[in-house]
């Protein structure tokens, strides 16, 4: 199963990229836990993840935040801006899938 963390500012704003996402991953036959969380939780959800994409509006927060995962052995990456703004689940799953496996 691939864990599949995305963050942003709140949390709410990748929710609906979280169920296109899922959609895709099911639509393939792939098992998939994607959730989203707020900034303020990225860092204690991030010891459950495989990979942690944060929205494009927190790209500043990248270094900080991929220090935090290489404690667990993760990559963390900015949400491709358009699958983003388009909520293009097949776009941001594959950009997580090719993530974890450049592990």
């Amino acid at each position: 199963m691939n864990r599949i963390l995305l963050a942003c500012s709140s949390g709410m704003s990748t929710s609906l990229l979280v169920t296109k996402m899922e959609q895709h991953a099911k639509s393939i036959g792939e098992d998939a836990k994607i959730w989203a969380v707020g900034q303020d939780k990225a860092k204690k959800e991030m010891a459950d993840a495989d990979v942690v994409l944060i929205g494009p509006q927190m790209s500043f927060l990248k270094g900080e935040l991929q220090k935090e995962a290489s404690i667990y052995n993760i990559k963390v990456d900015v949400i491709d801006m358009m699958a983003y703004g388009m909520a293009d689940g097949k776009k941001a799953y594959d950009q997580a899938i090719s993530l974890i496996g450049n592990k």
